[in-house]
């Protein structure tokens, strides 16, 4: 059968009003799942990704990737015309995301009221930074004011103990993206089974705070958090670090069982350090722990990145290179899957695009 319409939201019909980085994401990975998304700006600016980062010819990398696949088309909801547009789709679609701060859609006369007068069987996600109610409801925010408050930021510091800010946007990412697509896909089945949408809200911070697990299975351990840089995950033991090589790379151990901490001791040619592993006792955090640490910090020191990567190839021990964005692109990993590949824009040219994030087969 032909993959590209044997999707499972084949038929889902999606209008996208969200902007920036996570309602896109969101709306995209939709998309990759067979949806029609429909991505509606206003008139003016329009998505303010479309200029975020060098722009060459009309728009932005970062706005072409994060909204593959989709439609395009521009609307005033000021226009009482144009608004009566929106509504008439409205009676057509499956589901409707935006990304406004709570009430600005009833402001602009299409609030979920509206909606599901027009269409009961909508679902309409709302994803905000808070909420769309409590203390924080109306509060501007970003990624790193919601990492910051549901207490992940504090945890991720680096060696001088300044928490590091990740490229990797968590709470755009994993709230604003991931458990939006949770939430509509739930809501979609509740609708096909009983006729009636829902109202889908997206906290963006507490996503984030329900996530965040192991910071909170010391709080109950405990009475307190783990030290920064000093859990089971996040530098407190040997086996699950990273280490700097003779040329300034890294490579990154992650032997967090026994049976593999074993081998990485073999390829390492330690067998003595064998025994002194977090699950036979070793306190982490400790002082062996750390003295451990910083035997294996001089000896991944002795040799460049590539060497290291050659020995541990056929090592089944869960240490791999740190590699760099170019360097992943052209990883056989992510090439034999289709991840990664160069694209053509009509304006932009060729382009760098990562795959779909889920596969279907069968």
């Amino acid at each position: 059968m032909n993959e590209a319409i044997d999707k499972p939201l084949q038929g889902i019909r999606v209008l996208d009003l969200t902007r920036l980085l996570p309602g896109p994401m969101a709306t995209m990975h939709l998309a990759d799942m067979g949806a029609e998304v429909i991505k509606i700006e206003d008139p003016g600016l329009g998505d303010y990704a479309r200029t975020m980062g060098p722009v060459r010819k009309e728009v932005s990398q970062f706005f072409i990737a994060v909204n593959r696949g989709k439609q395009g088309m521009r609307l005033d909801f000021k226009d009482l015309a144009q608004r009566d547009t929106f509504l008439a789709m409205v009676e057509t679609a499956d589901v409707v995301v935006e990304s406004f701060r709570p009430g600005v859609m009833d402001k602009l006369g299409v609030g979920w009221e509206t909606l599901r007068a027009r269409n009961p069987r909508l679902v309409m996600c709302a994803i905000s930074g808070y909420g769309k109610d409590g203390p924080f409801a109306q509060l501007a925010g970003h990624d790193i004011n919601y990492i910051g408050l549901a207490g992940m930021l504090e945890q991720n510091v680096g060696p001088d103990g300044i928490p590091a800010l990740s490229n990797l946007q968590v709470g755009d990412l994993l709230g604003g993206a991931q458990a939006a697509v949770q939430g509509i896909l739930a809501a979609l089945i509740g609708a096909k089974a009983t006729g009636k949408g829902r109202f889908v809200d997206v906290s963006m911070t507490d996503a984030v705070f329900a996530h965040n697990i192991m910071p909170l299975v010391a709080l109950n351990n405990f009475g307190r958090p783990a030290q920064p840089g000093r859990d089971l995950l996040t530098g407190g033991v040997p086996c699950y670090n990273v280490y700097r090589t003779s040329d300034g790379r890294f490579m990154a151990v992650g032997a967090l069982e026994l049976k593999f901490w074993e081998t990485c001791c073999d390829v390492l040619e330690r067998p003595d350090l064998k025994k002194r592993h977090w699950s036979l006792g070793q306190q982490v955090g400790g002082e062996d722990a750390m003295a451990v640490k910083a035997e294996l910090d001089a000896i991944f020191a002795r040799h460049p990145l590539a060497l290291w990567t050659e020995r541990f190839a056929t090592a089944d021990c869960c240490v791999t290179p740190v590699l760099r964005a170019d360097e992943a692109v052209a990883h056989p990993l992510f090439r034999a899957r289709g991840m990664v590949g160069r694209k053509e824009h009509p304006t932009e040219g060729a382009y760098w695009a990562a795959g779909p994030a889920v596969r279907f087969h069968g």
